[in-house]
């Protein structure tokens, strides 16, 4: 029997057993070559074939290939794909690639070709794969891809219902919310030079619900009216209506009745198409503006009651309707045949005058919900305090809310009387000394 010493002398030399395998790897590479040379193709993937498919009997596991397009027809759950594993990237995500989207100000992150990503979805493992493949181009080709890349989709076959069915249509949904959330939003306004009639930049405007000097019950009545909206695309197909909704917000100047659109736009993340009739030639210009203009948008009319000279519809008949702007032809815009051109859109009409509007245009279908901007109460005064000098009580505030019942003042002067100092007891005291000056004399004597 050998011992421990012996057996250790009998055993190869490392750098033997490296040689050996050195020449056993180039003759496996040398046996394949002359394969490859002498078997004809033809037998090679035949071979292959049923390889794969002997292999394929054996195997649990199913494979769904999703390519990146079919012709010249993109494929959308690719690309849903492609944004859903790019949210997925983690510590052990080793290789991704970064794209900077012209009309985005973020960066979009998607995972490299070849780099394996694991999902779990109601406790199921999912592997995802992005490769690629060569395409063959024939002369008469008019597509300039050289390859196509595609995913390949690896789980359980037992599971092939609930992925097709219930796995890749929830990718579809959470894609969706992803570029939704990651969009910048644009304003668009009128550009007659262009070639869709509009021109966009995006829309930096910093408001939000949570910087709005509203009231509270207004402002949670708002937000919940745009929930309900954005969430009934089924009820408003099946009622046969337009999927849109109107809203009017009317009164005086510096009541932040533009912040107020900002803030929606923000919150939907919809885009915004500023409106400005003057701009506009006739009632067909109108109509080309609308189609132009995209779903999940908000489009602006401001100053509606001078905006443009609106005729009553008795006189209209002394023009033609390519002479200028109808009010036959803005109602039409607004909930006419024209305004089912488009799905989740919203119509924001802004005046300081709403009494001088025609009933026509004031009824539910066009504008539908009716919101008055009026002067400054204490608690919008809170509200703005807390976002320009981050604070929610001072000694002050006992007297600020007494002048708010004696004083009219707008929203915007309140801002701008807090704007004027970055000491909080300075921009107080000099709020109280504008708000007594605006108090009328009478009151200022008693």
């Amino acid at each position: 029997m050998l011992t421990k010493m012996e057996l250790f002398e009998t055993m190869p030399s490392s750098k033997t057993i490296l040689t050996a395998a050195t020449s056993l790897t180039a003759s496996a590479i040398l046996f394949k070559s002359i394969a490859n040379d002498l078997v004809p193709q033809q037998i090679q993937l035949f071979f292959s074939s049923r390889f794969q498919k002997l292999s394929n009997r054996f195997s649990s596991q199913l494979i769904v290939v999703i390519e990146e397009c079919e012709g010249l027809t993109t494929n959308h759950m690719f690309d849903a794909v492609n944004v859903y594993l790019g949210a997925k990237v983690n510590g052990s995500t080793q290789r991704i690639k970064v794209n900077k989207p012209d009309k985005d100000e973020g960066l979009e992150v998607t995972v490299d070709r070849y780099q394996e990503v694991t999902d779990s979805y109601e406790n199921v493992k999912f592997t995802w794969i992005m490769k690629s493949r060569g395409i063959k181009q024939s002369e008469k080709s008019t597509n300039p891809k050289t390859e196509l890349r595609y995913f390949e989709l690896n789980f359980h076959k037992k599971q092939k219902e609930m992925a097709l069915k219930s796995y890749l249509p929830y990718i579809l949904r959470k894609a969706k919310e992803i570029k939704e959330d990651k969009r910048a939003v644009r304003l668009h306004t009128v550009d007659y030079n262009g070639t869709d009639y509009w021109s966009s930049v995006v829309l930096n405007h910093p408001a939000t619900f949570d910087t709005m000097a509203m009231e509270p019950e207004m402002k949670k009545e708002l937000i919940e009216d745009l929930d309900m909206f954005v969430s009934r695309k089924d009820y408003y197909r099946r009622v046969g209506k337009a999927w849109k909704r109107g809203y009017l917000f009317y009164g005086p100047p510096g009541t932040g009745k533009s912040s107020l659109v900002a803030a929606m736009a923000n919150y939907l993340k919809f885009d915004v198409y500023d409106l400005d009739l003057r701009e506009v030639q006739c009632n067909s210009d109108l109509r080309r503006l609308l189609i132009g203009s995209a779903n999940r948008s908000l489009l602006v009319i401001e100053d509606i009651d001078c905006n443009v000279g609106l005729k009553n519809r008795e006189n209209e008949n002394d023009t033609t309707e390519d002479d200028k702007i109808t009010l036959s032809g803005l109602l039409n815009f607004i909930d006419g045949l024209w305004s089912s051109c488009g799905d989740e859109r919203i119509i924001v009409f802004t005046t300081n005058h709403k009494d001088r509007l025609d009933p026509a245009l004031l009824r539910p279908g066009r504008m539908d919900v009716h919101i008055e901007m009026s002067y400054c109460t204490f608690s919008g005064f809170r509200v703005l305090a807390s976002n320009y000098l981050k604070m929610d009580e001072h000694r002050l505030f006992k007297e600020i809310e007494d002048l708010f019942r004696r004083v009219k003042v707008t929203p915007a002067e309140v801002a701008g009387e807090l704007m004027k100092s970055n000491n909080a007891n300075v921009a107080l005291e000099g709020l109280v000394k504008f708000l007594q000056n605006k108090e009328p004399e009478v009151m200022t004597r008693s």
